[in-house]
């Protein structure tokens, strides 16, 4: 089945002559990247050259995907943005609130038993606005775009920060926040900065134990958690041709742990095979047929420094395993080092769990890799020393490789198969022992492994490979054990040697389900009610932030000052909180629990400087409130990275919140902060952040004159005394101050489609 058919017609209809036009405005040969972006500008056809990494852009993306735990603010958000039905395709799937505890069956079960309340909003709200639903366990979001959603040279948004993994499919997919999605929803243009292009040269062939995932693991290494900020990365070579589409996917989705907008690759035949094998031939025979403009032009391929900003290369037959971690995905060791790493930093050399699939790898290739290697173990009498789980990404492959035998593998040398759910990936882990935040380790085939991700234990070393090292490092038990040159010994004493893992891209009977979990909307949802409790401790209807008074904003008290790494998981942690997802003033109690004080190295333990007293961050924010009295966030470097969820935005807005002052944003969390209304500022001078005392209470100076590329002055009134004044810097253009000015994004829609009607 082919999803939105006639949508892509019209894409691939004016695709052509969209690019045409934009090479003769740029006058020259074009990345693939661009003619995405050029192909789907909002105004229609290319009139004007757009400036990377300088020129507001407004995007008309093709669709948008939303999970269940940012969907339900991403809806309820819609709900009050005045619109009847969906303006482009869109989808909820509900993958996030499963949580992995006993085993796949009862995980699932014990979800609906607990969900219910949220699961029923879901589909209730889908229904009336003309949105399809995936139901708990049909899959992972991402896993379930690439086979059912995502087409080469199409452009999509969806409300996780992983939605780049459709650019194994030549998609432009971008993570954004649930007010973006909103904006995309109601027939708004969706504005983007141009990005910068990063090309990535892809030699040689992957052989042996490498995988796609090393090809990222790799990249991460190179370009740091930050490096991509602001960018795309556009893969090409003889290298990228010989990857699988699912390859291309997993490099695609962890390219968001390097911060860049997305990744993607050029139309091959890689993608037009899994096209055919998804059951999507016609919409491969319709990509054949215009092939050339779905990958970048010769001229820039042949010449990459010449029209990227950056060109980085990597030999595929040269490229060893991976082993990336602890508590950051970009910190990049080689498996023939990674032992001497161990050892040298010391690291808990046990592994106490390995953990294969989730969205980032969870393709029948991975799936059959990975049962390659765990084979092994029972051909060759060897005993699992670590537990083991499997996270199969959807439905079609979990019934398909459970019917071909390799799920039994699995089983047999101890493993657990999990629901087809994010589960230990994003905290939903109900992980035993991790209470006593004992130091260990774990390896998983996941994406992200900042401190307490998985489990809540900061002591967990969360180390990330591909699945088939996972599964060698799981039978040894040991960190330090190179599936590559080592041996292990037997239940029988004797010494054996792990075979190379071999895999298989396609079913040899092909794919199958019996259920896949979809429920088309109904044709006119206007008599559908969406029911919300008052009295839900999960659900709560909105109400609208207040405008700004176009007054200076003065008093403000520090709230904290992070140091260090703050992502979105410290400011809005996930895990337990997942449950309340769908209402914002129970979830706030979460606000910057995570974040390291500069004054005490303490987290959730902040000056209350009305009291003198130190207590808990969200305490602390809603005493503030309740007297009236606004906030300031000050953070450090990279401030936001990690996940998209706009819960980190929408919490200090609703506690009183006004600035988030940093050294550097994340991009997500920059654009979460404006359309909710929070004034996004970075420091001029980065050294300025050192002058941030606990004391302070800070004012704005001319924000009353709020312009775009002119700097904003604070004042710090120190507690001595003293006082300092500083600039700051924006990037708000003429439109995102009208969001500020309105108080929210949301706010303006509103307004707007209410002077519509």
């Amino acid at each position: 089945m082919i999803f939105d058919l006639d949508m892509i017609k019209k894409v691939y209809q004016h695709m052509p002559d969209r690019v045409q036009k934009a090479r003769q405005v740029l006058q020259r040969p074009l990345t693939l990247t661009e003619k995405i972006l050029y192909a789907h500008l909002y105004q229609g056809d290319p009139t004007h050259v757009y400036e990377r990494g300088k020129s507001y852009v407004n995007f008309a993306p093709d669709r948008v995907a939303m999970q269940d735990a940012t969907a339900q603010m991403a809806l309820l958000q819609f709900m009050m943005a005045g619109k009847e039905k969906a303006a482009v395709p869109s989808t909820v799937h509900c993958d996030h609130l499963i949580q992995a505890k006993v085993g796949a069956e009862q995980d699932l079960k014990t979800a609906f038993d607990t969900n219910q309340e949220v699961y029923d909003f879901l589909a209730s709200v889908s229904n009336k606005y003309g949105i399809g639903f995936w139901e708990p366990g049909a899959g992972i979001i991402h896993q379930v775009v690439l086979e059912n959603y995502a087409f080469p040279g199409g452009m999509m948004i969806g409300t996780d920060s992983h939605t780049p993994n459709a650019g194994g499919l030549g998609m432009v997919a971008i993570g954004v926040g649930g007010a973006d999605a909103v904006d995309v929803m109601a027939g708004m243009p969706w504005e983007l900065k141009f990005p910068k292009l990063v090309g990535i040269k892809l030699t040689g062939r992957l052989s042996g134990w490498t995988a796609a995932k090393d090809v990222i693991l790799k990249v991460a290494g190179i370009l740091s958690v930050k490096g991509g900020t602001g960018r795309i990365l556009e893969y090409f070579g003889p290298g990228a041709e010989n990857i699988s589409s699912t390859g291309k996917g997993t490099i695609c989705n962890m390219g968001a742990e390097v911060g860049a907008t997305t990744s993607t690759f050029g139309y091959d035949e890689r993608m037009s095979e899994y096209l055919r094998a998804t059951d999507r031939k016609e919409l491969a025979e319709m990509a054949d047929a215009i092939g050339e403009h779905l990958t970048g032009d010769k001229e820039v391929y042949d010449n990459p420094e010449d029209y990227f900003d950056e060109v980085v290369e990597i030999n595929l037959s040269e490229l060893e395993p991976h082993i990336n971690g602890p508590f950051t995905p970009d910190r990049a060791t080689p498996m023939s080092r990674f032992a001497e790493e161990v050892r040298k930093n010391d690291w808990p050399q046990k592994l106490e769990v390995g953990l294969i699939g989730s969205c980032t790898n969870s393709s029948y290739e991975d799936i059959t890799r990975a049962a390659s290697v765990a084979q092994q173990a029972l051909d060759k009498n060897l005993k699992v020393k670590s537990e083991y789980t499997v996270t199969p990404g959807s439905e079609l492959v979990r019934f398909t490789v459970d019917r071909d035998g390799y799920l039994e593998v699995f089983e047999q040398i101890g493993g657990v198969v999990l629901a087809n759910a994010c589960g230990p990936c994003i905290g939903q882990w109900a992980r035993h022992g991790a209470d006593k935040q004992e130091k260990n380790s774990i390896l998983t085939s996941f994406n992200r492994n900042f401190a307490k991700r998985n489990d809540g234990n900061p002591n967990t070393h969360g180390f990330v490979a591909s699945p088939e090292i996972v599964t060698a490092m799981a039978i040894a038990g040991d960190l330090t054990f190179n599936p590559l040159a080592d041996t292990l010994v037997n239940e029988e004493g004797q010494k054996v040697k792990l075979d190379e893992p071999h895999g298989i891209q396609f079913p040899p009977k092909g794919f199958a389900v019996e259920d896949n979990g979809y429920q088309p909307p109904a044709e006119d949802g206007s008599r559908v009610e969406v029911a919300v409790n008052p009295d839900s401790e999960r659900l709560q209807l909105l109400e609208p932030f207040d405008a700004w008074d176009g007054r200076n904003i003065t008093g403000m008290k520090l709230l904290i000052k992070a140091k260090g790494k703050c992502t979105t998981d410290h400011i809005s942690m996930a895990g337990p909180w997942l449950r309340y997802r769908g209402h914002l003033d129970n979830i706030s109690n979460n606000l910057l629990t995570g974040a390291v004080n500069a004054f005490n190295d303490a987290t959730d333990n902040v000056k209350n400087q009305l009291t003198g007293e130190y207590g808990p961050v969200p305490d602390t924010a809603r005493a503030y409130k309740a007297a009236g009295v606004p906030t300031i966030v000050v953070g450090d470097e990279n401030y936001g990275e990690g996940s998209s969820r706009e819960h980190a935005a929408m919490e200090p807005r609703h506690l009183g919140v006004r600035v988030v002052l940093v050294r550097s944003f994340a991009r997500i969390h920059e654009s979460n902060l404006k359309k909710q209304g929070i004034l996004a500022l970075t420091f001029a001078d980065p050294a300025d952040y050192d002058k941030i005392q606990e004391d302070d209470t800070i004012d704005t100076v001319d924000l009353d004159n709020f312009a775009p590329e002119q700097p904003i002055t604070l004042k710090l009134h120190h507690a001595d005394g003293s006082e300092d004044t500083i600039k700051a810097n924006h990037s708000y253009n003429a439109s995102q101050i009208e969001w500020f000015k309105a108080g929210s994004a949301l706010n303006l829609i509103r307004q707007q489609n209410r002077k519509n009607n």
